[in-house]
């Protein structure tokens, strides 16, 4: 039988380079790539039209359609994106806000509110500094530019109250003094003109995040693989073949960064870091599957239910594909 003919669509990532280049091989599948930059293009594209059969996604929006009766997409618990968020919280230089538990009662933007990043940050400002969602007044707008517009259906809670600003941008919104804080995953060009007007709301974000990954356990997850349902209900094994195919390509990727005798990627010390988290996080500082992640997966959904996101409340269990999830190193 000839192998099946499957397009993905992800971003130009290290650990997945090997699978996409064909140096890894899916078993039973052969991947048409279609697209890889940028990931914004990506997930607007699938979210809208479903354009491939396989996809990077954002972890919002995926859980949003699984919420939500007949979704047509399912997902593998491959996690492409990673990234504390402590660091993406940003006010002006002078303002009078110098913890963030002094955000509540404020004006807040966000690009999104079904925004991965602006769901980990709001649960993160709701549960470690007390800033309950309705004592923020939210403002959704583009980061630079305008007219950006939310992409799944929300069921915001009772009392939250949410502006839609389409004429307007996060970032100069913020510096004109309309908003006291942006909440954003990409940094506002008014922070990196770096003249000084708007800085970080924590001034050392790393040893924040640090000391949160410490006490919670939870490093956020902004992305995963979703699949077309009628391709896994047809061919049930693409979703382990595939899981197994990715956990084959970061265990390369790994090794590379680990790897002292030669520079596999442009950075100074890029094994050093390696060696870091691997002392900081276990061997498998990048981890995929759901039990090596059930504590940020929980927290995650928690965080999309108790926010709206999600139109009912979800457990790992719901939004992933049955056989993947067990663990599947290679």
């Amino acid at each position: 039988m000839s192998d099946l003919n499957l397009s993905i669509a992800v971003g130009d990532y290290d650990h997945i380079r090997d699978l996409l280049s064909g140096a890894i091989k899916v078993e039973g599948v052969n991947l048409r790539v279609v697209k890889k930059e940028p990931v914004e293009e990506i997930f607007y594209r699938f979210t809208k039209y479903r354009e491939w059969d396989i996809s990077e996604l954002s972890f919002a929006k995926y859980v949003s359609l699984a919420s939500q009766p007949d979704c047509d997409l399912v997902a593998i618990p491959v996690f492409p994106s990673r990234a504390f968020r402590h660091s993406s919280i940003y006010i002006r230089s002078d303002s009078a806000i110098k913890s963030p538990a002094e955000l509540s009662g404020k004006r807040i933007g966000i690009p999104e509110w079904a925004q991965t990043a602006s769901i980990y940050t709001r649960g993160l400002l709701a549960h470690e500094y007390g800033v309950a969602l309705d004592s923020v007044d939210w403002y959704q707008a583009g980061v630079n530019e305008p007219g950006r517009r939310e992409k799944v259906a929300l069921k915001l809670p009772q009392g939250v109250r949410y502006t839609p600003k389409p004429e307007g941008s996060l970032s100069g919104m913020l510096l004109d003094g309309q908003l006291d804080a942006v909440l954003s995953a990409r940094a506002p060009d008014a922070f990196l003109r770096n003249d000084g007007k708007v800085k970080r709301m924590f001034n050392d974000p790393k040893l924040a995040e640090l000391v949160y990954w410490k006490k919670t356990g939870i490093f956020p997850i902004m992305h995963v693989i979703a699949i077309k349902r009628e391709v896994v209900e047809r061919d049930p094994w693409v979703a382990m073949n595939l899981m197994q195919a990715f956990e084959a390509a970061k265990e390369r990727s790994l090794e590379r960064m680990l790897d002292i005798t030669a520079s596999h990627m442009p950075l100074p010390w890029i094994s050093s870091y390696a060696e870091q988290a691997r002392d900081i996080m276990g061997d498998d500082f990048w981890p995929y599957g759901v039990e090596a992640n059930r504590v940020t997966l929980n927290a995650f959904l928690s965080f999309a239910w108790e926010q709206g996101v999600c139109h009912r409340n979800l457990s790992p269990e719901d939004i992933f594909v049955e056989s993947t999830l067990s663990s599947v190193r290679v």
